[in-house]
């Protein structure tokens, strides 16, 4: 019961973006398309399940004042593993993220949960928190990389999806929603919905 709830924690009611407001520069860089906000998202869920699972078991044996060394040469080392995953698989994908992959070495989210939850649980429970937080990440830039993509350019996945009807009869793509301002204001109005309902449910 208790990992299951480590697990959905963070997909809502303690979501590392819209509660924490960690990870939010990524969030408002790669969310133009739904691809590479998806890729992001996975890539951050790598490192963040990895990450921990590893500090976890080497909690033990690392002396408090060297913690923080190891944790970023741990995190460096999967997220040039990722860096190179990106290069020889999804190249197009790698250079829409540019530097951001490299980033996620300093992401809030990667070194909080390792501070956080890590170094002072099991390896399994690590594990699944690094897991559920880099989903609970996942799930925002794909909520606002969809509003950005569909809204901005038609397409989702880089596929047209409004018909060539709707431009004919007067639709107009929304050039704003393709500026890191609107994938704020998305964030914003996430935020806004999931506070008002969790205010709800604590009413009920």
């Amino acid at each position: 019961m208790k990992l299951s709830k480590n697990f959905t924690n963070p997909l809502a009611a303690n979501n590392p973006v819209i509660v924490q407001i960690l990870g939010i520069c990524s969030a408002l860089a790669v969310t133009v398309q739904l691809k590479p906000a998806l890729v992001m998202g996975l890539s951050v869920t790598f490192v963040c399940a990895f990450s921990n699972l590893v500090m976890s078991l080497l909690r033990n044996g690392v002396p408090s004042r060297i913690r923080i060394i190891v944790q970023l040469v741990v995190i460096a080392t999967l997220v040039i593993v990722v860096d190179q995953f990106l290069r020889a698989f999804m190249f197009d994908v790698s250079k829409q993220l540019s530097v951001y992959v490299g980033l996620i070495i300093t992401n809030c989210i990667v070194m909080g949960r390792v501070e956080a939850f890590a170094l002072g649980n099991k390896p399994w429970a690590s594990f699944v928190d690094g897991v559920s937080n880099g989903l609970g990440y996942t799930l925002i830039l794909v909520i606002v990389a969809f509003f950005r993509e569909l809204c901005g350019s038609g397409k989702l996945f880089g596929m047209e999806i409004i018909p060539q009807g709707a431009y004919e009869a007067g639709y107009m793509n929304n050039g704003l929603f393709l500026f890191p301002p609107m994938a704020l204001i998305i964030i914003g109005c996430i935020i806004w919905i999931h506070r008002s309902f969790n205010k709800d449910l604590q009413e009920k």
